[in-house]
């Protein structure tokens, strides 16, 4: 089994923390969390669906430089600043995830994320 650290990625601004975008272990790739950020790296603010939607560019791209498609993607985890935005996300989500391929999900507030960002967004993606 070979590990791969997934850490330059194009269209995916280079992380001012010190981790890997995403890591591929077998089957699996484990993505990092991901903000509504531009190419040059900084934060894009928007409405909770516009941030999450940046992010889950991000996360697609991601998995894609690791192999993996989005259809591959098995679990999420949304971190919001305000839980008033889930709704506004889910419809973003339901669009992104056809039905019967949904992948598992937690939702969880966050008491503050990095650059002030609504809504963080990590993944895995996993072969079967």
């Amino acid at each position: 089994m070979t590990t791969r650290y997934i850490v330059a990625v194009d269209g995916v601004p280079p992380s001012p923390s010190p981790i890997s975008n995403a890591v591929v272990v077998g089957n699996q790739c484990w993505i990092s969390g991901q903000l509504s950020v531009g190419p040059d790296g900084k934060y894009q603010p928007g409405t909770a669906g516009e941030e999450a939607e940046r992010a889950f560019a991000h996360v697609f791209r991601i998995a894609e430089a690791a192999g993996f498609a989005r259809s591959e993607i098995v679990y999420v985890d949304l971190a919001f600043i305000d839980l008033a935005d889930v709704a506004e996300v889910n419809a973003l989500y339901g669009a992104l995830f056809p039905e019967g391929r949904r992948p598992a999900r937690t939702i969880y507030q966050a008491v503050a994320l990095p650059f002030g960002g609504r809504i963080k967004v990590q993944a895995v993606a996993a072969r079967v």
